[in-house]
C-alpha cells in the first residue's frame, strides 16, 4: 500500500509543478486508485503485482470510502461556509422587501424625508421604459439603476458607434459594434446587481409601443427625432402614462413632464407639429457639447424619481430651459390646447 500511495503524491507534485488543474488532479489519482482496486479484487492472490501493491480488497475498499467520506464532508463545508457569506442567495427576498446589501445601498435615499423608506420601495417596485439608449438615455438609465428602480426597459435599434462615446457615457470603447440596449444593460447591472434590465432591440413602432407601454409605470423619452417624440406622446395619452421628455442639441436642452390624464399638457400641445427642415437638426448635423446629454438625462432622472416617490413639484405644465453656452436656465409655463387632437377630451384625474 505504501508503493500506491507514493506513486498518488508523486502525480500530485508532478501535476502540480505542470499547474494541471486539482479536479484534473484527482481524477488521475481515482484513476490509479481503480486501477488498483480492480487488480485486487481480479488478479489471484499469488500474483506478483497483487502482492507489490500490499493490502487487501478489502482493506483498499475501505480506504476508498473513508476518503469519499473525507471528500463529502469538506464539500459540505465550502457549501455551508458559501451560504453563510452570502446570506441573500440563499433565499429570495419577497416582493417590495430589501437585503441588507440593498439598504446600505441607498441609504442615502432613506433619510431624505421626501422620499424615506416608503419612497425607496416604491422604487423597487416602479417599472420605467426609456425611449433611447444614447445621449439622454445614458445617464438617465445609470441614475435610475444607482437608484433601485426596480425594472428598467430600454428600447433602441441601434448599435454603438466610436462616434457615440464622446458624450453617450453608458458605452464604453470594448462594446462598439454592440447593441446599444445590450451594452446599456450589461452597465446598469454591473452597477447595480439589484435591478432588473430589459432590453428591446428594435425600433419603436405604434404596435410596440402599445405592448411595452401598458407594462410600464413611467416613461422616458430620449429620442432624437420628432417622429418618434409624437409617437410617444400619443401612445402615452391613450394609455394614461406620464412621459418625462427631454432634446438637446448644440449647448441647450429642454426638458419638461407630460401627463394631460393628471392635468398637464401632452407634448402635442405644445409642439403640433414637426420643424420646417434645418430648424431642428440633429446632434450628427448640428453638434453637441459632451457633457449637455448628461446635464438633461441626469434631470430626466431626478423627474422620474419624484414622479415615482411623490416628492417635490414635477415637470408638468412647466418646460426647463438649459443654456450651457452662457449658464443660464429659465422655465416657461405651458398649457393646454383646446384643440389638441391627441389630449383634447382627455380628463384630469
Amino acid at each position: 500500500m505504501g508503493l500506491v500511495l507514493g506513486l498518488a503524491l508523486a502525480l500530485w507534485g508532478l501535476c502540480a509543478l505542470m499547474k494541471v488543474s486539482r479536479r484534473a488532479r484527482w481524477a488521475m489519482i481515482g484513476a490509479l486508485y481503480l486501477g488498483v482496486l480492480g487488480v485486487q479484487v481480479l488478479m489471484p492472490a499469488t500474483h506478483p503485482l497483487k502482492r507489490a501493491l500490499g493490502g487487501t480488497p478489502e482493506g483498499w475498499f475501505a480506504l476508498g470510502l473513508a476518503v469519499a467520506a473525507v471528500l463529502a464532508y469538506r464539500a459540505g463545508l465550502r457549501a455551508l461556509k458559501r451560504r453563510a457569506q452570502k446570506p441573500e442567495a440563499a433565499s429570495a427576498p419577497q416582493p417590495g422587501t430589501f437585503r441588507p446589501a440593498e439598504l446600505d445601498r441607498y441609504a442615502r435615499h432613506i433619510v431624505l424625508r421626501e422620499i424615506g423608506g416608503p419612497g425607496q420601495k416604491a422604487l423597487k417596485q416602479a417599472k420605467v421604459l426609456v425611449i433611447g439608449a444614447g445621449g439622454l438615455g445614458s445617464p438617465a438609465l445609470l441614475y435610475l439603476g444607482a437608484a433601485g428602480v426596480g425594472t428598467l426597459g430600454v428600447i433602441d435599434d441601434d448599435n454603438v458607434a466610436n462616434s457615440n462615446l464622446q458624450r453617450q457615457v453608458i458605452h464604453i470603447d470594448g462594446r462598439i459594434g454592440m447593441p446599444k440596449v445590450f451594452s446599456a444593460k450589461a452597465a446598469v447591472e454591473a452597477q447595480n446587481p439589484f435591478v432588473e434590465v430589459r432590453p428591446y432591440n428594435r425600433r419603436l413602432d405604434e404596435e410596440t409601443a402599445r405592448a411595452l407601454f401598458a407594462e410600464y409605470d413611467l416613461i422616458l423619452d430620449g429620442s432624437d427625432n420628432f417622429e418618434t417624440r409624437e409617437l410617444a406622446n400619443r401612445v402615452a395619452v391613450a394609455l394614461g402614462k406620464p412621459l418625462i421628455a427631454a432634446a438637446i442639441s448644440q449647448w441647450e436642452g429642454q426638458i419638461s413632464l407630460y401627463d394631460p390624464a393628471r392635468g398637464t399638457p401632452c407634448y402635442a400641445c405644445v409642439f403640433p407639429q414637426a420643424p420646417a427642415p434645418g430648424l431642428a437638426p440633429s446632434c450628427a448635423e448640428a453638434g453637441v457639447v459632451g457633457p449637455l446629454p448628461g446635464v438633461m438625462g441626469a434631470m430626466m432622472a431626478v423627474e422620474a424619481v419624484k414622479a415615482l416617490t411623490g416628492a417635490g413639484a414635477g415637470l408638468g405644465g412647466r418646460m426647463l430651459i438649459y443654456d450651457a453656452l452662457y449658464g443660464e436656465t429659465r422655465g416657461i409655463a405651458l398649457k393646454r390646447r383646446a384643440d389638441c387632437p391627441v389630449c383634447d377630451g382627455v380628463k384630469s384625474a
